[in-house]
């Protein structure tokens, strides 16, 4: 079993305004009732103030996500519905024709024409006939596209793979997340029957825009670590399903619970291995978008953990897109040396100023690393090998006007793109909103998956060749 010796879990649920003072003012971290540690003091540098600030913003931030996640989320689906009626009736300025001729389109949350807002900011959905089935380009193309079909209902996707992609929808998962008490990890598997032998791919859903649940996650502050391997991002861990000991091999449920503890790591391992004792000759690969990307790197290390060699032996490669970090520089060196000493190909790619990946940050106070080569591309989509994203940290004043200046271009590269790379790369007025804000955030739209898949079209791929 690998068990979790030492950690620092935080619950924002129990934390009251009393608590959030002290902690400003205190660091005497022990009959916190929202703190749960191993270890209450370690060292003096560890709870200085900057880290309690950091830990007092991360707890006030989360507390309004809980507070707001019924707004939020009526806001997020009004959006969306409003963008796909809009288009069920084609326009908006056919609405008031098709009301009085009886017309009228209601489009329905789980139809297989309701695309999420990220299928809006994104419309795409055919893969790129053009890029040669089985290359590595290909690959790339296929996991960001797969990584922004998870984001829609099963339906839409059904829809995709059966019309556009001709493939197999395998599985479809939501899964339960301990913590949160809620199901809150999507999945989707996906059999590519146009490559010899045949490819599945699991895809991991990143963070819904209005779902506060995933922004809590991403929020977290908790870590576990595991003896021999590091210290862990304790809110993806949760979501992947960590369990109270840690993870131990097997889990044996109640069969009366088995629907809702259908925790994403057991559930997708013990299906996987299904396929593969199906049709030992077929590979599977992981990816996933934002906090997907993180979940696919992670469900990769538990089985590196668990020393599954056959699963692993069937491993294609691990591609993540705009993936945050998740864990510490112990960690690193652990999935380093494992993903050579299984030999799992993993790529990582990381566009212009997308903040995710620079988060949560990388300095004394909170100790995340990136491990691993990253694949860096610019806003003219040039791709080059990196140890690490040029300012990883994000927050950096010396930054901050050629960030302005980079976003400016964007806004000015989507009126652009259609004459300058094909009618295909047309971005709506809905991602343009977004580009004016980015002149004030500019990691906000860099983070969108359409650039990822711009990436894989456009850029060049250049070789690994970082150890």
């Amino acid at each position: 079993m690998c068990t979790t010796e030492k950690y620092f879990v935080l619950d924002p649920r129990e934390a009251t305004a009393s608590d959030l003072i002290h902690l400003l003012f205190s660091s005497d971290f022990e009959n916190r009732r929202f703190i749960d540690s191993s270890e209450y003091r370690l060292e003096d540098d560890l709870y200085r103030f900057r880290r309690r600030w950091i830990i007092f913003v991360s707890i006030v931030i989360q507390k309004l996500m809980i507070l707001l996640k019924n707004p939020l989320y009526f806001f997020g689906f009004s959006l969306a519905y409003w963008f796909n009626l809009v288009s069920s009736n084609g326009g908006f300025f056919m609405i008031l024709p098709n009301i009085f001729k009886g017309k009228m389109i209601w489009p329905e949350k789980t139809s297989a024409t309701f695309a999420s807002l990220v299928g809006n900011l994104d419309p795409r959905v055919e893969l790129d006939g053009r890029i040669e089935t089985g290359s590595k380009r290909y690959k790339a193309m296929l996991s960001i596209m797969a990584s922004k079909l998870s984001y829609e209902n099963i339906n839409f996707v059904s829809s995709v793979l059966h019309n556009h992609w001709k493939m197999d929808l395998l599985g479809f998962y939501s899964c339960w997340n301990g913590y949160q008490k809620q199901r809150s990890t999507e999945v989707i598997v996906i059999k590519d029957t146009s490559t010899d032998p045949n490819l599945i791919v699991v895809s991991f859903r990143g963070t819904d825009p209005f779902d506060t649940d995933d922004w809590c996650t991403d929020l977290d502050l908790s870590w576990y670590e595991i003896k021999n391997v590091g210290k862990v991002h304790g809110g993806f861990m949760k979501a992947l399903g960590l369990q109270k000991e840690g993870w131990p091999k097997e889990v044996n449920f109640d069969q009366t619970q088995k629907e809702t503890t259908q925790y994403a790591y057991y559930t997708i391992r013990h299906y996987i291995k299904e396929i593969l004792d199906q049709n030992p000759i077929s590979k599977f690969i992981l990816t996933g978008h934002s906090l997907g990307g993180a979940l696919a790197i992670l469900f990769t290390a538990v089985l590196m953990m668990h020393d599954e060699e056959q699963m692993l032996d069937k491993l294609e490669g691990v591609y993540t897109f705009g993936q945050p970090r998740v864990g510490d520089e112990d960690f690193g060196k652990f999935m380093k040396g494992s993903l050579k000493k299984f030999d799992v190909k993993y790529e990582r790619y990381v566009y212009c100023n997308d903040m995710v990946p620079r988060l949560p940050f990388d300095d004394k106070t909170l100790m995340f690393k990136h491990f691993g080569a990253c694949l860096f591309y610019d806003s003219l989509y040039r791709g080059k090998v990196e140890e690490e994203e040029p300012n990883k940290n994000y927050f950096n004043l010396l930054w901050a006007i050629p960030k302005i200046i980079n976003a400016f271009w964007e806004l000015m590269r989507s009126f652009i793109m259609p004459y300058w790379k094909g009618e295909e790369y047309k971005e709506g007025w809905f991602l343009r909103c977004f580009r004016v804000v980015a002149l004030l955030i500019p990691g906000l739209p860099a983070h969108f998956p359409n650039n990822y898949v711009n990436i894989t079209l456009l850029g060049d791929l250049p070789d690994l060749h970082l150890d």
